[in-house]
């Protein structure tokens, strides 16, 4: 039975990024503290920059090799369902980020045995035919916060029922006991506010996945 008192939370996230990496973790932090239940979903940053004519020649070479993992956790979701992405999703954020691995087949074939995941889910990494689906993910995450904002996107119920959505918190280190759950009270109140959208300073820190 599920318990009604319990919020549900949906993260956008690619694996590839850094930053949702961060956040995403600080999510199951909270989660673990407080009545609510994560729930992860995929956008692309290929996707989202893809028409983009500004990038460096840097920055496009990592979303080129960003389409991989995301067509890997898609197609996991259309064969199995939603209840796969998050422990995939983790099983391939610490080969990229705790273990500085390269998005290659033999990692997303790792993950997926340590899901418990049919091998043969790796192929999508190479194949476009979840593309459709990959893009549906992603727009359902980010349209509400609209192009200018990258991953992670959260969205949370509003006071009225209606879906408050997102972009951030950016973060460089996992916060944890009372800070994760301090955090994630201001952001709430700030999110909760309409006319809010804007609260930023430049980043000093480099980032700690301790």
């Amino acid at each position: 039975m599920t318990d009604t008192a319990t919020t549900p939370v949906d993260i956008w996230v690619d694996p590839a990024c850094p930053f949702a990496w961060l956040t995403s973790r600080w999510m199951l932090e909270v989660e673990r503290q407080r009545p609510i239940k994560v729930s992860f979903h995929i956008m692309s940053l290929s996707v989202l920059n893809e028409n983009k004519t500004d990038l460096s020649d840097f920055y496009r070479e990592l979303l080129g090799r960003a389409w991989g993992a995301v067509r890997v956790v898609i197609a996991a979701e259309q064969r199995l369902g939603n209840e796969v992405v998050g422990g995939l999703y983790t099983a391939l954020g610490t080969r990229i980020h705790l273990q500085g691995r390269a998005q290659d087949r033999s990692l997303f074939v790792e993950a997926l045995a340590e899901c418990g995941l049919p091998e043969d889910l790796a192929d999508a990494a190479e194949s476009s035919e979840y593309d459709e689906a990959l893009r549906l993910s992603h727009h359902r995450g980010m349209d509400l916060v609209g192009e200018e904002v990258g991953t992670p996107v959260l969205h949370v119920p509003g006071a009225g029922g209606e879906t408050v959505a997102f972009f951030g918190p950016v973060i460089t280190k996992t916060p944890c006991g009372d800070d994760a759950t301090r955090l994630w009270d201001g952001v709430l109140q700030v999110a909760s506010i309409g006319d809010f959208f804007e609260l930023k300073r430049s980043r000093n820190r480099q980032l700690d996945f301790g």
